[in-house]
């Protein structure tokens, strides 16, 4: 981007820094976004895009667990057990997708909740996404 299209603003009460960056050309860049409703609309990545993905999917799926999930313990009262699970919500069909064939080339094994909600709760495939997920900051 053009440098005279970039604004650096330093955060108030914090040592954070908001960067701004302004063009018509950022749909280029992100054909993803576009007019309407995510949900309403096809996300499809683009060659380069998915070859990022499919390359860096750790990365991938930390992102959408920090953006749309979370780690929570399950607790199982009848029983008196509890076990870790991470959750991954998200409205659109696309998105859902890119998250479970990331976990699936991952091998990580994971479960359709509901209509929105894809659940990872098996111990083995938890451990594996503890080790590059980390916490939401």
């Amino acid at each position: 981007m053009p440098i005279s299209k970039v604004n650096v603003i330093p955060a108030r009460k914090s040592r954070a820094v908001i960067i701004f960056s302004y063009s018509k050309h950022w749909p280029c860049l992100f054909p993803q976004h576009g007019p309407g409703r995510k949900h309403e609309r096809p996300i499809r990545l683009e060659v380069w895009q998915q070859s990022i993905v499919e390359h860096h999917p750790e990365a991938f799926l930390r992102g959408l667990i920090h953006s749309d999930g979370c780690r929570v313990v399950n607790r199982v009262q009848r029983r008196k057990y509890a076990y870790p699970r991470y959750n991954f919500t998200n409205v659109s069909d696309d998105i859902r997708r890119l998250f479970t064939d990331s976990c699936d080339q991952l091998e990580i094994s994971w479960r359709q909740m509901n209509a929105r909600n894809i659940s990872v709760a098996r111990r083995e495939a938890v451990a594996i996404m503890d080790t590059f997920i980390g916490p939401k900051t």
